[in-house]
């Protein structure tokens, strides 16, 4: 696909599946935040804030499922103790949960930054970072995983510190990455028309959501992704040296 004639200005990118083996993400980065979830908030608890986005999903979640551990918050030590317990339980079920995201890259951090953690990127994508960037367009991550563990994710990558090729970071705080509504916030915070951005995703749901947004779309196919059955709706790639 060649770019300048297709008009685009920015590339939004996926991270699971898309820049990233899906492998890393739940062999290495979820064990990881499994493992030391009760140390961390032993150590370090959590913010108000953050208490609160998980007391909100909590209660939504209550409404309509009584498999939901019970939720304590008379005390300080009842309420960590009720943060463990739905936090455990989200993550048992893949939750893509803004609360849960937050949490698991506060996690991270301590790992990435003691060298537990190292950010795995396929080995096409710091050579087409630098390719995109010195032709001039604008870069963009939008994942599941908060702003923070994007940053942490391509800062201390395998191929070094990626993020000096990155303008932006969006997460599900910018809305659901099935919503059309999130693509156009994000066109809208670049300054820039839905059209002229190309949206590169494993998971159709997401394509789907980005084109009916008005944008370009492609369909990462990475080694140990999911295969769609049928005959492909968008465009394939299997490496970024296929976006020149």
């Amino acid at each position: 696909m060649n770019l300048r004639e297709a008009g685009v200005r920015a590339i939004v990118l996926d991270v699971e599946g898309t820049t990233t083996p899906v492998s890393f993400v739940y062999e290495t980065l979820f064990p990881y935040a499994r493992q030391h979830l009760h140390a961390y908030l032993d150590r370090c608890g959590v913010s108000p804030a953050l208490s609160a986005r998980f007391r909100e999903e909590h209660a939504a979640d209550a409404a309509v499922d009584r498999a939901v551990p019970a939720w304590h918050d008379e005390a300080d030590a009842a309420r960590l103790a009720s943060v463990e317990a739905y936090a455990g339980w989200l993550m048992d079920r893949d939750r893509k949960s803004t609360a849960l995201k937050e949490l698991q890259g506060l996690i991270w951090e301590d790992g990435y930054r003691f060298g537990a953690l190292e950010g795995a990127v396929f080995g096409d994508v710091a050579p087409a970072l630098a390719r995109w960037r010195q032709a001039g367009l604008t870069l963009v991550i939008f994942s599941s995983g908060s702003v923070l563990a994007q940053k942490l994710l391509f800062g201390f990558s395998s191929a070094g510190d990626l993020t000096l090729f990155i303008d932006a970071h969006f997460d599900t705080t910018t809305g659901a990455k099935t919503d059309p509504e999130s693509y156009r916030r994000i066109a809208e915070a670049l300054g820039a028309s839905t059209a002229d951005v190309l949206f590169v995703s494993d998971v159709p749901r997401e394509l789907d959501a980005a084109k009916t947004a008005g944008m370009q779309v492609v369909l990462a196919v990475r080694p140990g992704n999911a295969v769609a059955g049928g005959d492909p709706v968008y465009r394939v790639i299997r490496s970024f040296d296929e976006l020149i």
